[in-house]
């Protein structure tokens, strides 16, 4: 399934990095991105986009993962001709990676446990 089902995601820059918070709808989730989204798969999931390191941060107590994609956004908001300088768009980017999860957690996927 998309990571879309069983989380959230916030996403903003600073200089030519971005900031991408990852925020499970319940504990179960959290186990699964916790295990599955790896700094060396979410700068795969992105590609040529993200030059740089991928940072990852564990917020357990959000259910939430932050990662710092450096290199990203080429250059910054005043330098780059990107479309999307600012890193906004990379959230909704990282939700589209597919996740494995138990099918347990499947039907509780979404916005059961808010």
């Amino acid at each position: 399934m998309r990571l879309c089902q069983i989380a959230h995601t916030r996403s903003g820059d600073k200089g030519d990095s971005s900031n991408v918070g990852v925020l499970a709808y319940s504990r179960e989730a959290y186990e699964v991105i916790k295990e599955q989204l790896t700094p060396g798969r979410v700068k795969a999931h992105f590609r040529d986009l993200v030059k740089g390191e991928v940072e990852r941060f564990e917020l357990p107590n959000l259910l939430g993962l932050n990662f710092i994609l450096h290199d990203s956004l080429g250059g910054g908001g005043s330098e780059s001709l990107k479309n999307d300088a600012q890193g906004k768009t990379h959230g909704q980017a990282l939700l589209l990676m597919e996740v494995e999860v138990p099918d347990e957690l499947e039907l509780k996927s979404t916005y059961e446990n808010l």
